[in-house]
């Protein structure tokens, strides 16, 4: 997953994106050395000692890792789970809705905000998870 989030990084520079990581590894040294080995050049939290039971795994209710949650400029999370391919277009279709030239061939159609797989896996139907907005 890295090269793909790294050429993400890299092709988005000077557009309005982020890429934020939250990392389960439960020891800040190791995580440290692991982020240096990677080259992970973007924001990217440590979960704390409890690895993958951490508070930010267990606010946002991920149950697997990767989790990969895609978000609006408001802060909405409008994909989940999208990898690859599937991840550029997320993030082209939020980028273009802003008006902003992601500078690539456009996707065919907009792709769907979740499969059935994903929705099933996705935090209660609440609301609150769904349409959570960055503070």
């Amino acid at each position: 997953m890295y090269p793909h989030e790294r050429s993400l990084v890299k092709r988005l520079a000077n557009k309005p994106f982020a890429l934020i990581g939250v990392n389960s590894d439960k020891d800040k040294d190791k995580l440290r050395s692991r982020i240096a080995e990677e080259n992970i050049t973007w924001r990217s939290f440590w979960n704390g000692p409890e690895g993958t039971q951490g508070p930010i795994s267990m606010r946002w209710n991920v149950r697997g890792w990767p989790t990969i949650y895609v978000m609006d400029h408001e802060g909405v999370i409008r994909f989940k789970g999208p990898r690859g391919e599937k991840m550029d277009d997320a993030v082209n279709q939020l980028l273009e809705e802003m008006g902003v030239d992601v500078g690539e061939p456009r996707y065919s159609q907009p792709i769907a905000a979740a499969t059935a797989r994903e929705k099933a896996a996705a935090p209660p139907a609440d609301g609150a998870n769904r349409r959570r907005r960055l503070k």
